[in-house]
């Protein structure tokens, strides 16, 4: 048995006459039970190579296995190996909870008695028990993620397709989620994760690569990309805006990275936090300059996606360059 469960060798795929490169020459080794996440502003190629691997699109040259088959000679072998849930539910609103889970589960070809009771397993699963015979559209947005995702998991697929999945969710209901993966990668389950949440990436990818404008231009681990930067952030809050911007210029060379500033506050990521701080607090003072507030933090993803992309993930206005997918037909 491999130990990858999937694995993408050079994909390359266009939209527009090829006049957009939504990826360019991406390769993917994804371990099998753990999370692997993708990065990247929206528009960088994520979701195109979700719907790649997936088999919605084909890709115009490279080669992808999922599960030890090809995404495009063994298609339909690769849906069934497959389950897909993105950042909107695609659960029927009019069903219940427990219909939803039923329909989706005969549509796998399982018998009546089967469908009934894989049913009950995953909404008892996905605490949807005391909501199972409730419509679908009296369900919060954090009930319809956790039946959606229920339903991908449906057929007990290997490997899980999670494109955004806690976008626009509450805090709680993120976190709620976020345990309900973990669970399944304990299982043996290995999960493909887009994100635009940095901190949702930290806690559960093993692995990640970021993407920008359909190439690869970061991997690694959470942590051997946050050490790549340096091991502390000094954040200096300055009077306000204007005085930051003034004021750079006088602790702009203490770090290797490119500063960012926030408002008010400027970020230098650097490695020895302490004596930077002392030297910041120093030269500032000694030029006359007043600081609202000063302090020390460990670098984190966001961090990362601003030195790589220039700007954090949540400042990201999308524009999409993706033609609508045609749906193929198969499992979910």
């Amino acid at each position: 048995m491999t130990q990858f469960a999937i694995q993408a060798h050079d994909i390359v795929r266009t939209f527009r006459n090829g006049d957009v490169r939504a990826l360019d020459g991406v390769s993917l080794n994804v371990p099998v039970g753990q999370v692997f996440g993708l990065l990247g502003p929206n528009g960088s190629g994520k979701t195109t190579m979700v719907r790649i691997l997936a088999t919605i699109l084909s890709p115009d040259s490279g080669s992808a296995t999922v599960d030890g088959k090809d995404v495009v000679k063994q298609a339909d072998a690769v849906r069934r190996s497959i389950g897909l849930a993105g950042q909107y539910a695609t659960v029927d609103e009019n069903l219940t909870g427990f219909e939803n889970i039923r329909m989706v589960a005969r549509l796998n070809h399982m018998d009546k008695a089967s469908a009934t009771a894989r049913a009950h397993e995953l909404l008892a699963q996905f605490s949807l028990t005391d909501a199972a015979n409730r419509t679908a559209k009296t369900y919060s947005g954090g009930m319809r993620r956790r039946l959606d995702l229920a339903a991908a998991l449906v057929a007990k697929p290997p490997v899980l397709f999670l494109d955004e999945p806690t976008t626009g969710l509450d805090p709680q209901s993120r976190q709620d989620l976020w345990e309900i993966i973990e669970g399944l990668v304990a299982t043996g389950v290995t999960v493909l994760l887009t994100t635009q949440y940095l901190e949702e990436a930290d806690r559960l990818a093993s692995q990640l690569v970021v993407l920008d404008k359909g190439k690869i231009i970061a991997e690694g681990t959470p942590a051997s990309l946050k050490a790549q930067l340096g091991t502390t952030v000094v954040a200096v809050t300055f009077e306000n805006s204007k005085a930051a911007h003034e004021h750079l210029g006088l602790i702009r060379d203490l770090t290797a990275n490119e500063p960012n500033i926030d408002g008010a506050i400027v970020e230098l990521t650097v490695n020895s936090g302490p004596q930077i701080a002392a030297e910041v607090i120093r030269r500032l003072d000694t030029a006359g300059v007043l600081v609202a507030g000063l302090a020390l933090r460990e670098p984190s993803l966001d961090d990362v996606f601003l030195n790589l992309t220039g700007h954090k993930a949540e400042a990201v206005v999308e524009v999409s360059t993706e033609e609508p997918a045609t749906r193929k037909k198969g499992r979910r």
